[in-house]
């Protein structure tokens, strides 16, 4: 049986890349989360008017990976401190967020932010939220650093080898 979990974190092409690599994730699909429309195009989420943000739907096998790791390795990827904005994306679609579709995972997802907080010196810009809506982005979106693997990813290149090597147990 899986699970799902949406993770926001910017500009979805290199959080999508990220998460392929790990064994365990059986399936992903970006798209937008948690907007005020009904089926948005790109052109309209990056008006900022919508309210949705770039989104990463993560199916896991958690008899694999379990959510503790894949939230761990969800906070390598991103800057949690950062308010609408990772790397060079700027706009509420690029904001951070945690969507959760079993309210079971909430404490799990709670105590994640508690541990992560206390490394900072200030408050997470970590949305922590229900999945409300879920739009699969437009089809050149998906596995889009797959099919162009010099297009723009805010996500250091280090974190793939190191999602890589996580998958074949180095």
């Amino acid at each position: 049986m899986t699970h799902n979990i949406y993770l926001a974190g910017g500009c979805f092409w290199g959080l999508e890349h990220f998460f392929k690599q790990m064994q365990g994730v059986v399936d992903t699909e970006v798209g937008y989360a948690n907007g005020n429309v009904e089926n948005p195009t790109y052109q309209d989420v990056c008006t900022d008017e919508t309210g949705f943000a770039e989104t990463v739907r993560v199916c896991y096998d958690p008899t694999v990976i379990g959510l503790d790791t894949l939230l761990t390795m969800y906070f390598l990827a991103i800057d949690p401190l950062s308010v609408n904005k990772q790397g060079e994306d700027e706009g509420t679609q690029y904001r951070t967020g945690i969507y959760y579709c079993d309210s079971t995972d909430l404490p799990l997802i709670e105590q994640k932010m508690d541990e992560v907080a206390e490394r900072y010196n200030g408050p997470l810009a970590v949305e922590v939220q229900p999945l409300r809506n879920f739009y699969p982005a437009e089809d050149y979106h998906q596995d889009y650093l797959e099919k162009n693997p010099t297009g723009y990813c805010h996500v250091p290149v280090a974190l793939f080898e190191m999602a890589r090597r996580f998958r074949s147990g180095e």
